[in-house]
């Protein structure tokens, strides 16, 4: 491994971060069946419903078949360590389709600036209006409206299509899943530093195949300050390394890790899908490579002007891949 530093482990602050949610999604789907018999026992200490009418999203006129038919999932990035565990935001938002005829999936990542609307129904007058994406789920928590429940509608709102299921992990559990599959192994566009979260040191990247371990590999996804990013963006990053993480947990030698694994999925796992829903997705999609995987990104600007940075989405860009999204889903 290129990339060496050394650190001291701070107390754990409990943080959540996407990637390790992603990870699990990946565990769950396409790791196999004996783990995904231990990943289907172990959902069960991971359910956390999101409270709506008739369990589904109001956009769907009816209860999606899941096995059977297209879904969508939510995969949120809750940095919550400025509060001490308690409410944060939710900095990395990935969506999901998967159909289970077509074996097709596509994978969206949501700048964390987006600029949306919160209404007054949902959050009261103290919080309603103009906010980044990333405080809805702040929004949800202080006013017991739900974070989850109102991350989960404002994307929908965003992209004018249901979502059915959340998958949510925090950050221990993506450190230590990374760690327990054996590091995953990602070609870096570009050089760049990144503060090491644990110690404060630097973990240089050098351009090339690189193995990560869990804390670089933290590091790798979280990166947003560098020069890099206006061409290496962070959102880029996080979909690189999703991709790659289903190829390292397809070549098999995550079974070895069961334990491991199972233990980091009781202790961090949030999700509104139930053990049998994950079983079924299993059953459908049995292997999956990385060139399978169509990613797709938002397409906009980030004016500087007074006051708060907002990331203005490309109107006709949205519009277009709201008709996409919508084609995945099967609801044009």
């Amino acid at each position: 491994m290129n990339n060496r530093f050394t650190y001291r482990r701070r107390k754990k602050r409990k943080k959540k971060i996407l990637i390790g949610t992603l990870s699990l999604l990946l565990l769950v789907l396409w790791g196999g069946s004996y783990l995904g018999f231990q990943v289907y026992d172990t959902a069960k200490e991971s359910f956390s419903e999101l409270k709506r009418d008739n369990d589904m999203s109001e956009l769907r006129n009816k209860k999606v078949d899941i096995g059977n038919e297209p879904i969508s999932i939510l995969l949120l990035g809750i940095e919550d360590y400025s509060s001490d565990g308690k409410g944060g935001r939710a900095d990395t938002q990935i969506v999901i389709t998967l159909d289970p005829m077509s074996k097709k999936v596509t994978m969206i990542s949501i700048p964390r600036d987006t600029k949306v609307q919160v209404p007054v129904e949902k959050v009261g007058s103290e919080y309603a209006g103009t906010h980044k994406i990333n405080a809805a789920y702040t929004y949800g928590y202080l006013t017991n409206y739900g974070a989850k429940k109102l991350a989960v509608e404002t994307v929908e709102d965003l992209l004018d299509i249901p979502i059915d299921k959340y998958v949510a992990v925090d950050f221990e559990g993506f450190h230590d899943i990374v760690d327990a599959i054996g590091g995953v192994e990602v070609d870096v566009k570009y050089p760049f530093w990144e503060k090491n979260y644990y110690s404060n040191d630097r973990i240089y990247f050098d351009e090339g195949i690189t193995e990560m371990n869990g804390e670089e590999a933290l590091a790798f996804v979280r990166m947003r300050k560098r020069d890099v990013n206006t061409v290496y963006s962070r959102e880029e990053r996080q979909r690189q390394f999703i991709k790659s993480t289903v190829d390292e947990v397809k070549s098999g030698d995550t079974i070895f890790e069961i334990n491991k694994i199972s233990e980091v999925l009781k202790n961090s796992v949030e999700t509104n899908f139930k053990p049998s829903e994950m079983f079924a997705l299993q059953q459908e999609f049995p292997s999956l490579s990385s060139t399978a995987i169509q990613t797709k990104k938002i397409e906009g600007t980030t004016p500087k002007v007074p006051g708060p940075s907002y990331f203005i989405p490309n109107l006709n860009e949205l519009e277009f891949l709201k008709k996409e999204l919508k084609e995945s889903l099967k609801l044009t």
